[in-house]
C-alpha cells in the first residue's frame, strides 16, 4: 500500500475530524450540502458505495443508514477505528486512494471527499481520481472533493486576521498556486479551482462531469456570524446559506465562492 505524507498522518492523528462536520455552524452546512449533492445522484440503495478517504465514517453512517452497502478506506488507523464504531453497518480497512487493493467495476459509487486536497501532487490526484474510475462500474457515479482555491483567503478576512504578512505570503502563495505547505494550524493541502478540478476528472477519464459549490458564497458569513457573535447567530445564518447554495449551484455562479467544491462524473 502506498504511504501517505507523516504530516498529514500526524495532524489526523491529534485532530479531531470526528467532530468537524457537527460541531460548528459551517461544518453542518458542508455536512447537509455534500449529504443533498450526492443524493440527487446516487444510484437507490443497496447499491455498493466506496467511500474513499471516508474518515471516522461521517457520510458512510448516513449512507448505511439509508440502506447502501458502504466500504471504507482511510490511511489514518485512528479514523478506521472510529468509523467502525460511528458507521458499525460499514466495513472499514486501512486504504490508500492512489492504489486501491480492489477488483475493477466491483462499485456503483465511489466517494472521494477527502483525499484529493491531501495529493499535493497532481500526478497522485489523477491517479487517485483513475483508480475510483476504475473500481467503478461502468457508468458509475464517481464524487470527488476539493477545497476552494479561494477559501483561505475569505477565512481570514471575515475574521479579520489577514494581516500584512499573510496576505503577502501563505494567502498569496495559495491563491497563485493552490499549493499550502501546512505551516500553520492545518496539514499538507492543494486547493482547487472549480475549473482545475474539473479538468483532472476529466483527464482522469470520468464522463459528464459537473462541479458543485457545496457550502456557497454565504458560508464565510457563517464563519463570521460564529466567530463574532454567538451559536444561536451563526445557526440562524445556516438555512440562509444552505437556500443561498442552492440558487447559486442552480444557475451555475459563485461555484469558487464555496469552502469546497465537488466534482461528479461517472465512469
Amino acid at each position: 500500500m502506498t504511504s501517505i505524507d507523516e504530516r498529514i498522518s500526524d495532524f489526523y492523528t491529534e485532530y479531531d475530524e470526528a467532530s468537524r462536520l457537527h460541531a460548528t455552524a459551517t461544518g453542518c452546512l458542508e455536512f447537509e450540502r455534500t449529504r443533498e449533492l450526492l443524493r440527487r445522484r446516487l444510484p437507490p440503495p443497496p447499491a455498493r458505495v466506496l467511500d474513499v478517504g471516508g474518515g471516522p465514517g461521517t457520510h458512510a453512517r448516513w449512507l448505511t443508514e439509508e440502506g447502501y452497502e458502504v466500504l471504507l478506506l482511510d490511511p489514518v488507523p485512528k479514523h478506521v477505528e472510529q468509523a467502525r464504531a460511528h458507521a458499525p453497518r460499514c466495513s472499514a480497512e486501512l486504504g490508500d486512494a492512489r492504489d486501491l487493493a480492489l477488483s475493477a467495476h466491483s462499485f456503483d459509487a465511489v466517494l472521494l471527499l477527502g483525499p484529493l486536497y491531501h495529493l499535493a501532487d497532481r500526478a497522485d490526484r489523477l491517479r487517485a481520481l483513475r483508480e475510483a474510475r476504475r473500481v467503478a462500474v461502468p457508468g458509475g457515479l464517481v464524487a470527488a472533493a476539493g477545497i476552494s482555491r479561494y477559501s483561505l483567503m475569505q477565512d481570514y478576512t471575515v475574521s479579520a486576521g489577514l494581516s500584512p504578512e499573510l496576505l503577502a505570503g501563505e494567502v498569496t502563495q495559495v491563491v497563485r498556486t493552490g499549493s499550502y505547505d501546512g505551516s500553520r494550524g492545518f496539514t499538507v493541502v492543494h486547493f482547487h479551482t472549480a475549473a482545475e478540478l474539473a479538468q483532472e476528472a476529466g483527464e482522469a477519464g470520468l464522463s459528464g462531469v459537473s462541479v458543485h459549490g457545496i457550502e456557497g458564497p454565504g458560508w464565510a458569513y457563517v464563519v463570521a456570524a460564529g466567530r463574532f457573535a454567538d451559536q444561536e447567530a451563526a445557526g440562524a445564518l445556516l438555512a440562509d446559506a444552505i437556500a443561498t447554495a442552492r440558487l447559486a449551484d442552480e444557475h451555475g455562479v459563485f461555484t469558487d465562492a464555496s469552502a469546497h467544491v465537488l466534482a461528479i462524473g461517472t465512469a
